[in-house]
Order: C-alpha cells, then sequence, then structure tokens
C-alpha cells in the first residue's frame, strides 16, 4: 500500500489529483453545453435564412449574388 502512501505525500498528491479530475469534468461539461447551445444557435440561423429565401424565391440560387446567370 505504499503507492496510496505516496511516501507520506498522499495528504497533498491525492487532493491535487482530485482538483484535476474536477477540474477537467468541469472543463468537458461547459464545453459540451457551449458547444450545444451553439449549435442550436446556428439551426436556428439557418432555419431563418432558409425562410428568408423561401419567402425571396431564391431557393436555387444557394446563397449566391443575384447576378445574370
Amino acid at each position: 500500500m505504499s503507492f496510496f502512501e505516496m511516501g507520506g505525500y498522499a495528504a497533498y498528491v491525492w487532493p491535487a489529483f482530485g482538483a484535476a479530475a474536477a477540474t477537467m469534468v468541469a472543463l468537458l461539461v461547459l464545453s459540451i453545453r457551449t458547444m450545444r447551445a451553439r449549435e442550436a444557435a446556428l439551426r436556428a440561423l439557418e432555419a431563418t435564412t432558409r425562410r428568408r429565401r423561401a419567402a425571396d424565391g431564391d431557393d436555387e440560387r444557394d446563397g449566391e449574388q443575384n447576378a445574370p446567370a
């Protein structure tokens, strides 16, 4: 069991490992939440763009400028 005692420094090493693990988990959760929020915002913007194009009758150009063909 000397590994878990860390040569007498277990009181410092294990809390440091715990803090690092908690920080990594918190960053993972925060990153996933941010990604989902940005994906939802992107979907909303894409839907708005599609609705505007459909209302303008500009579906076939797919975002190009209204230049002569």
